[in-house]
């Protein structure tokens, strides 16, 4: 894992901190484009009351303003968690050139953990995938985040 790497992850943790102090399942993605940052966003679904509010969806959005442009073939994506099957399809028709996520999702993840979306051969466009990428961090936060609500709801039904 290469210091540029743990740099750009780092920036997708921030934003996903961020969610977590909104009370948001806790993702923050980063689009980076020529070793800059375009775009960084979280998840704001409860915020939104919107179901597609995936930090990646609105980075992929803020990116493609930024550039002009629906394809976004030479950005790369930093992500706190393994991407949904609607991120990953959204990645995919955005061409979107490599994506970094930190912590595996084995229930949703659609770049191999239960599904492959990002390089599944049938589609137009395929996206390398690296994976790990501060991963424990990553992972902590998703972790203590659902521990919380876990917790809270418990407490509501005492």
């Amino acid at each position: 894992m290469s210091k540029t790497d743990i740099l750009f992850m780092n920036e997708a943790l921030k934003e996903a901190k961020e969610a977590f102090k909104n009370d948001e399942v806790p993702v923050g993605a980063v689009v980076v484009y020529n070793g800059k940052i375009i775009a960084r966003a979280h998840n704001q679904v409860e915020l939104l009351k919107d179901p597609t509010a995936h930090a990646e969806m609105i980075a992929i959005t803020e990116a493609t303003n930024y550039l002009g442009s629906k394809w976004l073939s030479d950005c790369s994506l930093y992500v706190t968690i393994e991407p949904c099957s609607m991120c990953a399809g959204a990645l995919v028709l955005s061409r979107v050139k490599k994506i970094y996520f930190g912590a595996k999702d084995p229930k949703t993840g659609a770049c191999g953990s239960v599904i492959e979306i990002a390089n599944n051969k049938k589609l137009n466009h395929r996206i390398a995938v690296k994976k790990g990428i501060q991963e424990e961090e990553c992972g902590k936060l998703l972790t203590e985040f659902f521990k919380r609500k876990r917790k809270i709801e418990a407490a509501k039904n005492n």
